[in-house]
């Protein structure tokens, strides 16, 4: 069930439909079957995901069906700054910010310029991560490093580092679309940069793997480094994140076997 509440339930496909969106909407708001939740005696703990994430042109459509299901109080992320590649002027960078913040996005998830961290220019990552900070206003800000492109483990401590000084509210593994996305090797060192960041400066950062955890399994291994290297706080969503699309599908597989002794049928599970 914590798996649940720390997802960021996502759809991020390129044939991305209002029907699409409005079936996340609903999935977020109830992500466990009520016979489910009723078994486990959590009736009164009104689960839901951590998070929606859609493109910034989806967002409105997002805000309009979480309205019409009572469930405004799931936050809208947007994926935002030339998602996934980053490879666009900045002045369209940060103006896709402010459209995704006033069309409802409550989180904008951006990408790090790439080019500049592989030529090791931190100053202009520094500054346009500040830029983008500015331009989210009172949305929360997740910086998507992009682990798979940065080359080595040091780069990846480096962005970490250089994202959190920059103001970013969390940093994220990946885009979910390159060739290594949120490995574990990957996010122990970006952990350990949280605590080192933590240690010098006070300021809590969030986290937030992304790209290829696909069942529970995974994503309580993911929840078991943050408790572990981070405490109980981060096992929280304020604080940790799960982005993924197919994972709460097999945590609802899970539970559902759980409290029945069987594995349900396909059709016996709604779809994310």
């Amino acid at each position: 069930m914590r798996c649940c509440s720390v997802i960021d339930l996502t759809t991020l496909a390129g044939d991305d439909t209002d029907a699409n969106v409005m079936r996340l909407c609903h999935k977020a708001a109830r992500p466990i079957r009520p016979d489910l939740v009723k078994a486990l005696g959590m009736e009164n703990f009104k689960i839901t995901t951590g998070a929606i994430c859609v493109y910034p042109n989806q967002v409105a459509v997002a805000k309009k069906y979480l309205k019409a299901i009572n469930a405004e109080h799931i936050p809208i992320a947007s994926v935002a700054t030339g998602f996934p590649a980053g490879q666009t002027p900045l002045k369209l960078r940060l103006e896709e910010i402010r459209m995704a913040v006033a069309d409802g996005a409550s989180e904008i998830d951006i990408v790090i310029n790439r080019t500049k961290a592989l030529q090791g220019d931190w100053q202009t990552v520094y500054d346009e991560v500040k830029l983008m900070k500015e331009a989210c206003g009172a949305a929360h800000m997740k910086a998507i490093l992009a682990v798979g492109e940065l080359g080595t483990m040091e780069n990846v401590y480096k962005a970490s580092m250089v994202c959190m000084q920059a103001g970013s509210d969390f940093i994220k593994t990946s885009t979910g679309k390159e060739g290594v996305n949120a490995i574990l090797p990957v996010g122990l060192v970006m952990v350990r940069a949280i605590r080192d960041y933590l240690a010098t400066t006070g300021i809590k950062v969030g986290f937030k793997p992304a790209g290829g955890i696909r069942n529970a399994k995974q994503g309580l291994t993911w929840l078991m480094l943050m408790k572990e290297e981070l405490g109980d706080e981060w096992v929280k969503a304020d604080l940790f994140r799960i982005g993924a699309s197919s994972l709460l599908i097999d945590v609802e597989r899970q539970l559902y076997h759980y409290v029945y002794g069987r594995y349900a049928a396909e059709h016996q599970l709604a779809m994310s």
